[in-house]
């Protein structure tokens, strides 16, 4: 029989690695650690880690980690336990994927958007944790995510909110590699590929001069919304939740400091932009400014209420209550029912404005600063079916640069007709003689033309003093009126 030492303590004096089994004595009580069969039989039992741990009450709680089936994995688990107390996140082994999200949810919700955190928790709460929540966090593997989208595929579900909430469980276990809790993301790469986006239908600068003249007779309440997000390029929200106090009429320019979100279309919030780029400065136009200047003279007079953050918006009901977002689309529907226009969201509103400015010939550069993209590669994946007319411009103009300096009519196409040829210049020292024969046909390939020898520089000579008679003509020659066309100067 083999026996072993059936405890052992790490190299840091923390913590303990023992086997126990289920052993039962007489009275069905389990034996533990005390089992004799322990000693004298290596396979019998599992490996177990303990280690005690501080309480803000000052009580030692010990936590317990079984089932290891040898030493070293015990002692690897209690040493990842360790690494986990001291950076600040569990490392529990035996901690399950429902568990991890749901303390992964309670940290998030001190840095999300209220609408962003009620977004994961949906998918979290609704889909993962009763699918995958049973799972241990380091037995979660790509193959068990993989099942789960193939069953609620079977099930009917739509891709692009599976995409979404595959996202939600990449972003928590993103966070569980960062705290190295665990190695890798099982969920990279994502065993679904992120769907098409839809082909958006933008208003024609027509199509959007009618709407709005139809706006402005029928709700010229909502001519004036829709003339600030066409004008500016604004987000819906950004629009929705500007103040008074931010916009300055005299310097024609608005401040964006907040957006206005509904959380599931019921609860209103104002939360920070969607970037940093985004909380900017906007230029506005003389149309703009008079849309802003029409809402100033008809909003309503009321006290400012310090405590209430929705006091003093530019854009509010008549009560001085915030609009919602979705009675605004409702509104954006009906209006473009009844001026014949395309159906579209409020969002493509933003994206006529953009259109709008790269068709005119705007730089790339100033409508990505217009739109307060955090970078300029966002303007142009955007926006890339827009750039390509300005991509045929720029090679154009290189054929046409190229090909203007090839017409005969120039200045350097003359000079090089009155080089000479390069036949004086041998390029081998001698060649050898092909036999001649007065009577025999040549059967081989003809004999090269006989070229100038190396120290025969008459051809350059008489080149030479060519170009330099034609430049001194020129030279000689009295200038010609401002508006000849340069051909005719040569």
């Amino acid at each position: 029989m083999r026996t072993t030492t059936t405890t052992t303590t790490t190299t840091a004096g923390r913590g303990r690695i023992y086997r126990r089994c289920g052993c039962r004595d007489i009275q069905r009580r389990q034996l533990g650690a005390r089992c004799p069969r322990l000693i004298t039989e290596y396979d019998h039992g599992t490996w177990t880690f303990a280690v005690d741990l501080p309480t803000p009450r000052s009580r030692r709680t010990t936590v317990r980690r079984g089932g290891f089936h040898d030493h070293d994995t015990a002692d690897l688990a209690l040493r990842k336990f360790l690494e986990g107390q001291a950076g600040g996140f569990n490392a529990d082994p035996n901690q399950t994927l429902a568990a991890y999200l749901t303390t992964w949810l309670k940290t998030k919700a001190l840095t999300l958007k209220p609408t962003t955190m009620v977004r994961y928790r949906a998918y979290t709460t609704h889909d993962l944790i009763p699918a995958l929540g049973s799972l241990k966090l380091d037995e979660l593997s790509h193959r068990h995510i993989a099942a789960f989208v193939h069953t609620q595929l079977a099930a009917g579900r739509s891709k692009i909110t599976l995409y979404r909430c595959l996202a939600t469980l990449s972003s928590a276990l993103g966070d569980a590699v960062r705290q190295h809790r665990l190695a890798h993301n099982p969920a990279q790469p994502s065993p679904l590929p992120r769907p098409p986006s839809p082909e958006r239908r933008i208003w024609t600068a027509a199509e959007a001069v009618r709407f709005l003249h139809h706006c402005h007779r029928a709700d010229p309440y909502m001519a004036d919304l829709f003339e600030v997000l066409i004008g500016t390029g604004m987000r819906k929200g950004e629009a929705l939740g500007l103040h008074w106090s931010d916009v300055h009429l005299t310097q024609r320019v608005p401040y964006v400091r907040c957006t206005l979100s509904a959380i599931d279309n019921n609860r209103l919030v104002l939360t920070s932009p969607k970037t940093r780029t985004s909380k900017n400065w906007i230029a506005i136009s003389p149309r703009v400014a008079t849309a802003l200047q029409h809402q100033a003279r008809n909003r309503l007079l009321a006290e400012c209420n310090p405590d209430d953050p929705f006091t003093g918006l530019v854009f509010c009901r008549p009560d001085g209550r915030p609009l919602r977002p979705r009675t605004v689309l409702e509104r954006l529907h009906a209006l473009s029912a009844e001026a014949d226009v395309p159906r579209i969201t409020v969002h493509d509103l933003r994206h006529l404005a953009a259109t709008l400015t790269i068709t005119a010939g705007v730089p790339l550069t100033v409508v990505s600063k217009t739109l307060r993209h955090s970078t300029l590669s966002t303007t142009a994946n955007l926006y890339s079916h827009l750039t390509q007319q300005a991509a045929h411009e720029a090679v154009d103009t290189i054929d046409k640069t190229l090909t203007d300096q090839e017409r005969p009519g120039t200045l350097h196409s003359w000079l090089k007709r009155l080089r000479p040829r390069r036949d004086h210049i041998c390029r081998h020292q001698d060649h050898p003689k092909q036999p001649h024969s007065p009577t025999a046909a040549p059967t081989g390939p003809a004999a090269p033309p006989p070229r100038t020898r190396k120290g025969d520089h008459t051809a350059t000579t008489t080149a030479r003093k060519t170009l330099k008679a034609a430049l001194a003509s020129l030279r000689k020659r009295p200038p010609t009126c401002a508006n000849t066309s340069r051909d005719d100067r040569i």
